[in-house]
């Protein structure tokens, strides 16, 4: 056995431990090359192997049992076992492996087909989206207030346009109505002072403006009518026609 704690220029310690065969690895390497190339560490070694040597003589030749080789045999075959096992759990790891590598990929697939639906195919030649023709409406009474409201489907735009000037008070408003073909009004807000006004319409109030559906004005208090339906009196309305 080696000692680190030695001085490693100590040729009696290393020559002797050498020569008791107790070196390994570059230690071995090293002592056999330093033998080769140094007279002096080669005559320490043969000393230490000739002081050593009357010890084989006085150790007497022993024969091994016969079932020595039974049982290293038993061992073997253990151990043979042992490594058939350890590869077989190595093999069946292998086929998990692969197998999980393939449902991942399936799965990946999956998420591809999910996350990309496939496209709707494509309008044929010639074939062109049906677009919803616009409509007007003249709204007017008994008396002299006329309206021309004018709607585009495609724009979802509302453009009103009044011949005068709205009334002005102060103490009331006028409020838009659309009326569907259900009879029950919604409210398309209050109407500006002046004469022409804009109005982009939600999506869920431009699916009621249709053939035939009623645009209201009604006279409402300031701010709109607080329960959601016409409260004053209705001073022009009419049904809106293709353009």
């Amino acid at each position: 056995m080696t000692d680190n704690r030695r001085d490693p220029d100590d040729g009696s310690a290393t020559a002797a431990e050498h020569a008791l065969r107790l070196l390994t690895g570059d230690e071995l390497r090293e002592a056999q090359a330093r033998e080769a190339s140094d007279p002096e560490f080669a005559s320490e070694v043969a000393r230490w192997r000739g002081r050593l040597a009357p010890l084989h003589h006085r150790t007497d030749s022993v024969a091994p049992p016969s079932s020595l080789w039974g049982r290293i045999e038993a061992k073997t075959v253990g151990a043979a076992a042992a490594i058939d096992n350890v590869t077989d759990l190595r093999r069946r790891l292998n086929l998990w492996r692969t197998a999980a590598a393939g449902m991942t990929a399936l799965a990946a697939c999956l998420a591809l087909v999910l996350v990309y639906p496939s496209r709707p195919p494509p309008p044929r030649p010639g074939a062109s989206p049906a677009v919803a023709a616009p409509m007007v409406a003249m709204l007017g009474n008994e008396g002299e207030m006329k309206i021309v409201a004018s709607w585009d489907p495609a724009a979802r735009q509302l453009v009103l346009v009044v011949p005068g000037d709205m009334p002005s008070d102060p103490r009331h408003a006028h409020e838009l109505w659309v009326i569907p073909g259900d009879g029950k009004p919604r409210s398309l807000g209050t109407m500006p002072a002046g004469r022409q006004m804009h109005m982009r319409v939600a999506d869920a109030l431009a699916t009621l403006l249709q053939q035939g559906a009623t645009i209201a004005v009604s006279v409402e208090p300031p701010g709109g009518s607080p329960t959601g339906a016409p409260t004053g009196p209705v001073v022009a309305s009419g049904a809106l026609t293709k353009a």
